[in-house]
């Protein structure tokens, strides 16, 4: 690693771009890049990413370039941070979600990852939307983002992993709570007395049920909506206190015992609902944020492709 090396790459990192950079130094672009990648060879990680439109530092890049144009004095520590990171033993993990995914689809992996590295920091932010959260993944916020998998994100890797069948959430007491089943027809308009409680506004739950049902809770003799929530388990809490019905996924980590007065009626019309990883590139992760999701994959019942949530029947579509 030389001093030459650590200014090219600093300048890399500033400008976004490579042949900018090669125009700067009047050399050419294949003589910079070997330069970034001699550092990553010696870092033994990967310090930069390309994009549609030049190339961003990664997770160590980013620790690398804060150090390289500061002092050269703290470049032994950078060094030391970039090998705890190829170790997967310390840095920070920044996640984002929504606000309850940590509970259902994450709580027994954090246990897990954490009891193997506890000193690597996990920073879990929350946003309303997978929209949000996929923001906050381009803008490198975060590395990893749990979302409902919805149509495509430019720049944004999606990677389902849990299909989440759905249920209708209705108190103990309901009329319709004696039933074994629910057909999406009925959901539709054709029960009277159904109250929906509406799913969080341009979230891609609602957009998939209310495409499923043609717009649940408008159609011919339907009631207006009691209720419109934010997420999941505030529409399974109203529905358990009687204020309406709720159309919802089957969530992991669900104990029935915590809602006794709560029943989830399967719907196995309805296809599941996918859930899984947003990211910018897979290939680019930091070795700590791909432990990480295969250990929430593995909690969640594989490790590679979708896995069906076991809590309601799912039936082929």
């Amino acid at each position: 690693m030389t001093l030459d090396d650590l200014r090219v790459f600093v300048a890399v990192c500033d400008a976004g771009s490579l042949s900018a950079v090669a125009r700067d130094l009047g050399c050419t672009q294949s003589a910079v890049s070997q330069r970034v990648k001699r550092l990553e060879r010696e870092a033994g990680i990967g310090l930069v990413e390309r994009r549609p439109r030049g190339v961003a530092p990664t997770q160590a890049g980013r620790i690398l370039h804060r150090a390289a144009s500061g002092s050269l004095g703290e470049l032994d520590l950078a060094l030391r941070r970039l090998a705890d990171l190829r170790r997967g033993d310390g840095g920070t993990l920044r996640i984002t979600t929504g606000a309850t995914t940590v509970r259902h689809f994450m709580s027994a992996a954090v246990v897990a990852f954490r009891a193997r590295h506890p000193h690597v920091d996990l920073e879990f932010q929350t946003e309303n939307s997978g929209r949000r959260c996929c923001e906050a993944v381009a803008d490198g916020t975060a590395e990893l983002a749990w979302i409902t998998i919805g149509p495509p994100v430019r720049g944004i890797e999606q990677h389902p992993v849990l299909e989440l069948p759905w249920v209708l959430a209705v108190r103990r007491d309901d009329p319709l709570a004696a039933r074994d089943h629910i057909e999406p027809g009925e959901l539709a308009g054709g029960l009277s007395g159904i109250r929906h409680i509406r799913l969080p506004e341009n979230s891609v739950s609602r957009m998939r049920l209310d495409g499923h049902l043609g717009r649940p809770g408008t159609g011919p003799g339907a009631a207006a909506a009691p209720a419109s929530v934010a997420d999941w388990d505030t529409a399974m809490l109203l529905a358990e206190l009687g204020v309406g019905h709720a159309v919802v996924p089957d969530l992991p980590g669900r104990r029935g015992a915590d809602h006794p007065d709560l029943r989830l009626i399967p719907v196995p019309g309805l296809p599941p609902l996918a859930t899984g990883w947003a990211v910018r590139r897979w290939a680019a992760l930091s070795p700590v944020a791909v432990e990480f999701a295969e250990t929430v994959n593995a909690s969640l019942g594989g490790s590679g492709p979708v896995r069906k949530s076991g809590h309601s029947p799912v039936h082929a579509h």
